[in-house]
């Protein structure tokens, strides 16, 4: 689903004009067949990765205990939800696809829809799935230490492969992003604060523009340095791929690793929603 954010509608300009034709020419040639600048992965090579369906609406998923995945807030969660582990391609019947249902929703309890401060929920399934080759879990960092600008991160998902497209993508994509620092995300050549990009968040994309998570990623873990690092959030209205409006994904930070951990120690009962 990826959510958008809000933006100011520009001024058509001779420059602005000018700088759409720049960007159109920066993108790679072959960013509308991959997830935004990616490539397929070799099939069931992310055990951790979960398929999250509500209706027609898609979000990806990160298993981290046998009965646990982490995802999104702003991702839906309805009665009929299903989680797929193990999944490659979204239509075909696979072997080694499980599914279950979603038991209970957690979402963080200051989840702010306006600012995507606190874009994170934990579900837990029905059942526990079986760990095989195809699906395992992925751990979560330990400390929550922040990353570095330019450290070169991974995200994958079964979003969008083309900004313009109506389609997500029928097999699990992964391209390869680079952390932006916070104040130049911030600045009136990026998000110009809107949102305000906070120290719980994290931009990364490609300073060519054409490498980006997009609609229907959201959720889906950011692997930076081998590590789970974050989750996909959000990102500017039809820009999937622009170098002015990168990907902003949740950060797990020491906070966010003490939710997650208390949660589901079952610290937090009342905050939950039984499906």
């Amino acid at each position: 689903m990826w959510v958008q954010a809000k933006m100011d509608t520009p001024l058509i300009s001779f420059v602005s004009l000018l700088s759409g034709v720049t960007f159109l020419l920066l993108i790679p040639g072959d960013s509308c067949v991959d997830i935004i600048g990616g490539n397929e992965v070799s099939p069931h090579s992310r055990p951790y990765m979960a398929l999250i369906t509500s209706g027609k609406q898609i979000c990806g998923g990160a298993l981290i205990k046998k009965d646990w995945v982490i995802t999104a807030a702003h991702c839906s969660i309805e009665r009929k939800t299903q989680v797929v582990l193990g999944a490659h391609s979204k239509s075909k019947k696979e072997p080694e696809k499980q599914t279950r249902s979603v038991k209970k929703e957690f979402p963080y309890q200051c989840y702010d829809k306006e600012t995507h401060e606190g874009d994170l929920k934990l579900l837990q399934l029905n059942e526990e799935v079986k760990i095989t080759k195809a699906v395992d879990v992925l751990a979560l960092p330990k400390s929550g230490k922040d990353v570095k600008q330019g450290t070169d991160c991974q995200v994958a998902g079964w979003g969008k492969t083309d900004v313009k497209s109506k389609k997500p993508s029928d097999t699990l994509r992964e391209v390869n992003v680079t952390v932006i620092d916070r104040k130049t995300c911030n600045d009136k050549d990026h998000y110009n604060l809107k949102p305000f990009i906070g120290p719980n968040m994290i931009c990364a994309g490609n300073t060519k523009g054409g490498k980006d998570s997009c609609n229907g990623d959201s959720g889906g873990p950011l692997i930076c340095q081998g590590s789970f690092t974050g989750i996909t959030s959000f990102g500017s209205p039809g820009k999937c791929g622009d170098p002015q409006k990168p990907g902003v994904y949740t950060f797990l930070s020491a906070k966010y690793i003490n939710w997650i951990k208390n949660t589901i120690k079952g610290a937090y009962p009342t905050l939950s929603q039984s499906l």
